[in-house]
């Protein structure tokens, strides 16, 4: 019976034809992007799709290469352990988007980059520009590792890579994008069959919900300003906004998807599409939470040792209440491996695309189109491999969805103060970058890996009362193993805590990133100030967000102050398509200056 406890069934023939059917399927589909455009096989088709996507695929591959397998399995488990809390991340996918569509958006279109990394060499220097991509080869590489984590069997790890290495190699972006919307699909699938057949079980959502609020899982709101505190309103929307607005602002596995859209409305309108996205996925992650408590709110399979870890509660809620329906088991590991298939296959074109651009390129400008074809082909096969093969290490690390925040925060923050004193402040010059970075990722490394060595006591990370007096079999001896999916719990003795331990490496995980920010931007302005920063000669315009960027979005530039742009430099005609311009009206002015262009 569900919610008794003891070992539950395994995986059915059906469950393993509908799950590698699905995959197959996935898979297929980025295959057929790949034949469909083998013709055009230049750099920029590969990498970018040609610049031709629009707004609602790349909205939906947005979605999913974040939503990954850490999310399917981790978010449902915050909901049953800590409570809706983390529900409130749907205001910092909202403060998130804001940001990246309408300060973001328009700078890199405006610059027509390929690589995110490019910017810091042009308002920095090169040294910059390459410890900016090496500090996201490394935080890539790492999360890719956490997102296969789950999968226990090394023959599913090995087809993960294979799977995305044929279509990242064959078909670039666009296969990427195309075959997320439909792995976007099977993950919001597969939530849908625990929540509906939860509410089955349990009398109806109006039970799931009651027996919630009774468990203490719906206060959500929390005013504590603690910073030690794990969830509360302010780590998650001051933190949260802050974090979230470093993946999708400056990484670039996400920028790589909205500036292959077409043009700057499509690419601010798939970011808010992204984020209705986002609210809709976290709400069924937790409904998923809500419904997994309700059903074992007398019998913690965690407690009473039927799993091992957080990570495998959700595997084993969907055996003990899907494995009666053939086949749906099957569709929930295929919802986690689409989002381990998503993250990975885009973290592997975002990896080739700044290799290439940041790299190689610059050592070798002399590549044909065609060799670089090849380079690009070469890098993704290597970087899958990289990332599956160091995937063992990452099954190291214990609650898969906090350490994968925690990478993001200690890494992305010190690089997101770098680009917010690049685009805000022109007084700071490249001593001040420079320092203010490496300042920024010292301390967030410092708080991060002494919060994996010592974690926060109970009293901060306030883990929600779960009973065991329901359970038929307590306290079994084993740990049940029920899917391709687990992590294994790792036992640790008892250790001395220094006095940093219960305030610097207890502050919540969600604090590093702005601890990175503004260590690096007051840093920077320090020692720009210092080395000189206002004398510094006059960089490009262009590269600057101006008042025109953030409170005239609707405003035009007069014809002649286009043309005073492109007489100073022609390059500038890239940057027409901006805030300041409709898309109609960019295809005119590109008509009327052509011939200007073509003289130089």
């Amino acid at each position: 019976m569900p919610g008794s406890g003891g070992p539950v069934a395994t995986f059915s023939v059906w469950d393993y034809v509908v799950f590698a059917g699905l995959i197959l399927f996935a898979a297929g589909i980025g295959l057929f992007q790949a034949i469909r455009g083998r013709k055009e096989t230049n750099s920029d088709e590969f990498l970018l799709g040609g610049r031709q996507m629009t707004a609602v695929p790349v909205a939906l591959s947005l979605t999913a290469s974040f939503m990954s397998g850490i999310t399917v399995i981790g978010t449902p488990a915050e909901a049953y352990m800590y409570g809706t809390a983390f529900w409130l991340f749907v205001f910092s996918y909202a403060i998130m988007s804001i940001i990246s569509a309408e300060i973001f958006v328009p700078l890199f279109y405006r610059l027509r980059i390929t690589s995110t990394y490019e910017y810091l060499e042009m308002r920095f220097n090169k040294l910059l520009r390459v410890i900016g991509t090496s500090m996201y080869i490394a935080q890539t590489v790492i999360s890719s590792c956490v997102a296969v984590t789950g999968l226990d069997l090394w023959g599913v790890l090995v087809a993960t890579g294979a799977v995305c290495i044929i279509y990242c190699t064959l078909g670039g972006l666009k296969a990427v994008i195309w075959t997320d919307v439909f792995q976007m699909i099977i993950m919001l699938s597969g939530f849908v069959a625990i929540i509906a057949r939860g509410a089955v079980l349990q009398g109806g959502l109006g039970k799931i919900w009651n027996d919630s609020y009774h468990g203490g899982r719906l206060e959500t709101f929390s005013f504590d300003p603690d910073p030690l505190r794990r969830h509360s309103f302010w780590t998650i929307v001051v933190g949260g906004s802050l974090m979230w607005a470093s993946m999708y602002s400056i990484n670039q596995s996400q920028v790589q998807r909205y500036i292959s859209c077409k043009t700057i409305t499509h690419a601010k309108l798939s970011l808010y599409l992204n984020m209705v996205g986002l609210w809709v996925t976290v709400s069924l992650a937790m409904l998923s939470g809500l419904t997994m408590y309700s059903i074992y709110k007398d019998c913690d399979p965690f407690t009473n040792k039927d799993v091992g870890a957080s990570d495998q509660l959700l595997p084993y809620l969907v055996m003990d209440i899907l494995a009666e329906f053939p086949g749906l088991p099957g569709l929930f590991v295929a919802a986690a491996y689409s989002g381990t298939l998503s993250t990975v296959s885009s973290s592997i074109n975002a990896l080739v695309a700044v290799t290439v651009e940041d790299f190689m390129k610059p050592a070798w400008p002399w590549l044909t189109e065609r060799q670089l074809s090849w380079i690009n082909m070469g890098m993704s096969v290597f970087y899958g491999a990289v990332c599956i093969g160091m995937a063992g290490v990452a099954s190291l690390m214990g609650n898969i969805l906090q350490a994968a925040l925690s990478i993001f925060g200690m890494i992305s923050g010190p690089l997101f103060g770098l680009y917010m004193l690049g685009i805000f402040f022109r007084c700071v010059n490249s001593t001040g970058g420079l320092v203010g970075l490496i300042s920024g990722l010292t301390i967030t490394l410092w708080v991060g890996i002494g919060a994996q060595v010592y974690p926060p006591l109970p009293e901060k990370t306030l883990r929600l009362p779960l009973s065991v007096e329901g359970c038929v079999a307590p306290y079994m001896n084993e740990t049940t193993t029920i899917t391709p999916f687990s992590t294994v719990l790792q036992t640790t003795t008892p250790q001395p805590r220094p006095a940093l331990a219960d305030s610097w490496y207890s502050l919540s995980y969600l604090y590093f990133c702005p601890v990175g920010i503004i260590v690096t931007m007051v840093t920077g302005l320090i020692v720009s100030a210092i080395s000189g920063g206002c004398k510094q000669e006059k960089a490009r315009p262009e590269l600057f967000i101006g008042k025109s960027d953030l409170i005239c979005f609707g405003c035009r530039r007069s014809d002649s102050e286009v043309s005073d742009l492109i007489e100073k430099d022609p390059k500038n005609i890239q940057g027409l398509e901006s805030p300041v311009f409709g898309d109609n009206e960019i295809a005119l002015k590109e008509k009327d200056y052509k011939e200007k262009i073509t003289k130089f």
